[in-house]
């Protein structure tokens, strides 16, 4: 048998509440959303004026990195050398970063709001509060 682990509700608060103090510290209105390592959302934080269409695309890119186990700045990458990627439903869009812990895909986390490279930059702060390699 194999120990599974699991990324855990307070864990995702943790990701959440450090993300949110990166994006209020830069005055970034951000959603950020945690999910399992099968994508279904743990939890969803949108901030006072973060866009509503942020939510969705925030989810999606943490679903895309948990079934991926790669960063969305990764996939974005490989369609544009392989478009066909694209057809695979993947958000591929940077901001999402998978949760790896011992070798396993916990989870990942999803940043939305502002420009690709700022919400990857919040999602890497959110992880840092787990002080975990990813």
């Amino acid at each position: 048998m194999r120990t599974k682990y699991v990324l855990s509700l307070s864990e995702a608060q943790r990701i959440v509440s450090a993300a949110q103090t990166h994006a209020n510290h830069n005055g970034w209105a951000i959603t950020v959303a945690v999910v399992d390592d099968n994508g279904t959302p743990v939890i969803i934080s949108r901030l006072d004026d973060a866009p509503s269409s942020s939510v969705n695309t925030a989810i999606e890119k943490a679903r895309s990195a948990a079934n991926t186990g790669l960063p969305t700045r990764l996939l974005e990458a490989m369609i544009r050398e392989r478009p066909g990627i694209a057809t695979l439903g993947r958000v591929a869009v940077e901001g999402g970063l998978p949760i790896l812990y011992k070798g396993q895909r916990i989870g990942a986390v999803g940043v939305s709001g502002v420009k690709s490279d700022q919400d990857a930059e919040v999602a890497e702060a959110g992880l840092k509060a787990l002080d975990l390699n990813f």
